[in-house]
């Protein structure tokens, strides 16, 4: 009977380890087939020369001959062009070109046409170089009536024009990475910039008017300062004056959460097919790709026009907070529809408009000045500039980009433990291994020591 036992017993670890091995396995494959799609994206510094590239091409061929450039899936720019010869030239260059139908100007002689029309708030448009269509939305509020109306104007401008219905609303998105607080709402600053004189927070336009009064807490009780300049709609983005007159200590960290921050280093416009961040107080750090720029969307309170768009998603609450990449200055959150349960569209405005617009540079340490960049912080000590700082010295202006495999400060356990990623599945094949090899070890030992008795009592 006892021996009978222990037959079970090995048979129930041995099945057990090895459903522990075929566990691991399936935990390996699920960690690396939930990765994101944009986890091979090329850092900015690439995706900025590429963008580069495109731009430089289509600046030489002109808007006749040529459509937009994107980042393809191999990293390379790639050129909308009408025509074979300008194809051609484009190879010549490194690029990939990609021969369409419709030029620039028919695409821009489009939007002009959309813009001409009535207005009808919950609409957005945009140019998808990609597939060489103008693409319309409406949100649900637009009415039967209203859509059938703005088919006819898409109907007329031509058959590159894609209509689309979305679910959600169009709307500007309160809140945010970094909460500031007035009478009119709850916003989120976006990044710390100064005129040389003065420090700001830059942050949505649509988070109020000029004259507002900003807190860092809901009782009134800190005050940070007050906007001096607001272009909304239009565009959306707004100043607010530090009432001390400077961001302080750590004005060129954005939070990523946890205690954690990242110096931003620069600002720049992204490019079509780059991956981006975007941080916000409801639905955290997001990421996605761009899929527009120079889109318009027509919100309730008004039209905003050059903005970019992407399918990073954002909730009510993340609005004015910041987009980024590796550590670039990209955006501020404008307002979009969906969510991160179903997924939407976001769009934001860029910074560098908003930036040369209002006469301010980025703050950023002076380890990272570079050209067109002022310095009003600190330079950070040797550990600060891997991409660390203290929770308090981040200042009320922004979140920021997630820069390697993981936040500053994770151990090697939690990113094992992560399941999200592949080190859980190993560990528990790993353990599986060994439990497997141990029960066979203990039978052969077992084996051994019964075959030992047996001989000993039958050779007396």
């Amino acid at each position: 009977m006892r021996h009978a036992r222990r037959r079970v017993v090995r048979r129930v670890t041995r099945l057990a380890a090895v459903g522990g091995i075929l566990l691991g396995g399936v935990m390996v494959t699920q960690a690396v087939a939930s990765e994101p799609a944009g986890t091979s994206a090329l850092p900015l510094t690439t995706a900025q020369s590429a963008a580069a590239t495109g731009s430089g091409l289509v600046t030489k061929l002109g808007t006749s001959r040529t459509a937009g450039t994107w980042i393809g899936a191999d990293g390379k720019p790639v050129v909308a062009v009408t025509d074979e010869d300008a194809a051609a030239e484009v190879r010549r260059s490194g690029a990939t070109a990609k021969v369409v139908s419709h030029s620039m100007n028919e695409l821009k002689s489009a939007t002009g046409t959309l813009r001409s029309a009535p207005r009808i708030a919950g609409t957005s448009w945009a140019m998808d170089y990609r597939t060489n269509q103008v693409v319309v939305r409406a949100d649900s509020t637009v009415s039967a009536a209203d859509w059938a109306e703005l088919t006819e104007v898409a109907r007329s401008i031509g058959g590159f024009v894609r209509m689309e219905r979305s679910e959600g609303t169009f709307t500007t998105r309160i809140n945010g990475a970094q909460p500031i607080l007035s009478t009119g709402g709850r916003c989120s600053a976006g990044f710390n910039v100064t005129d040389g004189r003065q420090d700001f927070i830059l942050t949505a336009g649509h988070c109020g008017p000029t004259g507002s009064v900003w807190f860092a807490d809901n009782r009134g009780r800190t005050q940070v300062g007050e906007t001096v300049r607001q272009n909304f709609p239009g565009a959306d983005f707004s100043l607010v004056r530090y009432d001390s007159g400077k961001a302080g200590e750590g004005a060129d960290v954005v939070a990523i959460g946890n205690g954690n921050g990242v110096r931003i280093t620069g600002a720049a416009d992204p490019a079509i097919g780059q991956r981006v961040f975007r941080s916000g107080s409801t639905s955290g750090l997001r990421d996605g790709t761009v899929t527009a720029v120079n889109a318009t969307v027509n919100y309730p309170e008004g039209t905003v026009t050059g903005l970019i768009e992407s399918n990073v998603c954002a909730e009510p609450g993340d609005s004015g907070g910041p987009m980024f990449s590796e550590g670039i200055a990209l955006g501020l959150t404008s307002g979009g529809s969906g969510d991160c349960t179903t997924g939407g569209t976001t769009f934001f405005q860029p910074v560098t408009k908003a930036m040369s617009e209002l006469g301010v540079q980025l703050i950023v340490s002076q380890q990272q000045t570079g050209a067109g960049q002022q310095s009003a912080a600190p330079a950070p000590s040797a550990a600060a500039s891997q991409g660390a700082a203290a929770p308090g010295a981040a200042t009320p202006g922004s979140s920021t980009p997630v820069t390697g495999g993981g936040t500053a400060g994770e151990t090697l356990l939690a990113r094992l433990t992560d399941t999200r990623n592949v080190g859980p599945g190993l560990l528990v094949i790993g353990g599986s291994m060994m439990a497997l090899v141990a029960t066979r070890y203990i039978r052969a030992e077992q084996d051994r020591k019964a075959y030992q008795r047996y001989y000993s009592t039958t050779w007396g």
